[in-house]
């Protein structure tokens, strides 16, 4: 949700939440001019535009509501000063809206380090495949999960191999994200697991140790980067992606044929917040909307500014519109398609995952006993029956505000008047009631306009045709040339 005042406090703390506002963004003002537009030329075939699956239009559709009050919203007030704010409702999208994914990525990333990875050191690895592979990954699930899966098994028998005292039997823990996306809004399948930095076993007492890899050397992971490679041209050669002469050639390529393994990332058990920090990279959203910006609003180009310096140097990528589109459409995950996965003793029916687990950082009970106060808090305002239900909710779903105030370390319902905590009232949702309240505070009563779909430009003069006499050749404008650049 995004919250906005009804009313302009005279001082505002500089600890207040700030409200967004979505339509003033470089992307939403892009996707309201251009949308109707690509999707034209998407079912027409025009350009190079494939047709755009239900779920995409679908996507782009609700984040142009996402943050919009005229769509309707929550309202909240504070008891003690009477000041009250509008929170509009968000759209959770997966693939456009930044706040929404925003969101998701800080509130998995909350419930992984409270509740799912033991205070115990964890270790970054990232699996990268070479480009003429990446596509299959990219299109068959099925062959994505069982190269995740060859890496895994390779990383499991180092980890044992490497810490001392861990029997055959040990397994390891590790939660992993399929990235289909690239730092240049590039599609680029590759993986980014975290993985416990050890193994787990039963000692001779019968209980669950954990037993810490310390020899893992780069000669190690180079070797588990050998194995996995090995392993990938044999699963595409029998999955009928590539032929065994094609399998024969990658393996004799220098640089490790394009495969690449990165391990170089290490959490020490006792820092939790750069866990967290940590989690929260690995889910990021695939685009950052704050690198979006117009380089020339007449000629609509826009410019993105890239994590780092590409290959050929470039720090900004210079695109129009539809490109921009093209890219995000290319980027939205097909719906009830898992982004991240447990696996080994972090599994969700593996026999240790309740042990392993139940030591988690202290941080997580504060985190609860918040969210409980507030919950409760908020029903005893709402109602004073006795026979209400209790608060349950699940351990992997954060309250709004109680999210907000650990990404941004200010709580959101807190007054900008008088700093008291506010509560929520009432959710408006009915079109006159809507219309009625934006206008009577000077707000927009009605969302932001979307352009209809537009024809080609005119051309400001007509190209009188020529006519040949037949049998006649042309000169070509430009020398032939028959490279073609790969």
């Amino acid at each position: 949700m995004a919250t906005d005042d009804t009313s302009t406090p005279s001082e505002q703390s500089p600890d207040v939440y700030r409200p967004r506002r979505p339509a003033d963004t470089v992307l939403y003002q892009i996707v309201a001019q251009h949308l109707e537009t690509y999707l034209y030329l998407a079912r027409q075939g025009d350009l190079d535009f494939d047709a755009v699956p239900e779920y995409v239009e679908r996507e782009f559709r609700k984040y142009l509501a996402c943050g919009i009050l005229a769509h309707g919203f929550a309202r909240g007030r504070c008891a003690n000063c009477g000041h009250d704010v509008l929170i509009a409702f968000s759209c959770k999208g997966r693939g456009v809206c930044g706040s929404c994914n925003g969101r998701r990525m800080a509130e998995l990333a909350a419930h992984l380090t409270d509740h799912v990875f033991p205070v115990q050191p964890v270790r970054q690895w990232v699996l990268s495949v070479p480009k003429r592979l990446r596509y299959f990954l990219q299109q068959d699930p099925a062959t994505a999960t069982a190269v995740l899966h060859i890496f895994l098994r390779a990383l499991e028998t180092e980890l044992r191999r490497v810490s001392p005292g861990a029997g055959p039997k040990a397994r390891f823990g590790a939660v992993s994200f399929l990235h289909r996306f690239g730092g240049a809004i590039n599609a680029n399948f590759h993986y980014h697991c975290c993985v416990l930095d050890g193994v787990f076993a039963l000692d001779a007492a019968g209980t669950v140790r954990f037993y810490e890899a310390i020899e893992l050397t780069q000669a190690r992971i180079d070797a588990v980067q050998a194995k996995v490679r090995r392993r990938v041209l044999k699963a595409f050669v029998r999955r009928g992606w590539l032929e065994p002469d094609e399998a024969q050639e990658m393996l004799q390529w220098d640089h490790a044929g394009g495969f690449s393994i990165d391990a170089s990332v290490r959490i020490e058990a006792w820092d939790r917040a750069a866990l967290e920090r940590l989690l929260r990279y690995c889910a990021r959203p695939p685009f950052a909307n704050d690198r979006l910006e117009w380089d020339d609003p007449a000629q609509q180009t826009v410019l993105y500014h890239l994590p780092k310096p590409a290959p050929d140097g470039r720090v900004v990528l210079k695109l129009q519109p539809l490109e921009l589109i093209d890219k995000l459409v290319a980027l939205i995950p097909p719906p009830r398609r898992h982004r991240h996965r447990y696996h080994g003793v972090l599994a969700p029916n593996a026999p240790w995952r309740e042990q392993i687990t139940a030591d988690a950082n202290e941080q997580a009970h504060l985190a609860e006993r918040l969210e409980q106060t507030v919950a409760e808090k908020a029903q005893s305002d709402a109602t004073d029956d006795a026979e209400s239900k209790p608060f349950n909710r699940p351990r992997s779903r954060y309250l709004w505000a109680v999210l907000l105030a650990r990404i941004f370390e200010v709580f959101p319902l807190t007054c900008a008047r008088c700093g008291q905590e506010m509560r929520i009232i009432a959710f408006v949702i009915e079109a006159a009631s809507v219309q009625r309240i934006l206008d009577h505070i000077g707000e927009p009563s009605t969302p932001p306009g979307i352009s209809p779909c537009r024809g080609p430009p005119q051309w400001e003069e007509t190209v009188e045709p020529v006519f040949l006499d037949e049998g006649v050749q042309p000169e070509p404008e430009y020398p032939p040339d028959q490279t073609v650049s790969w």
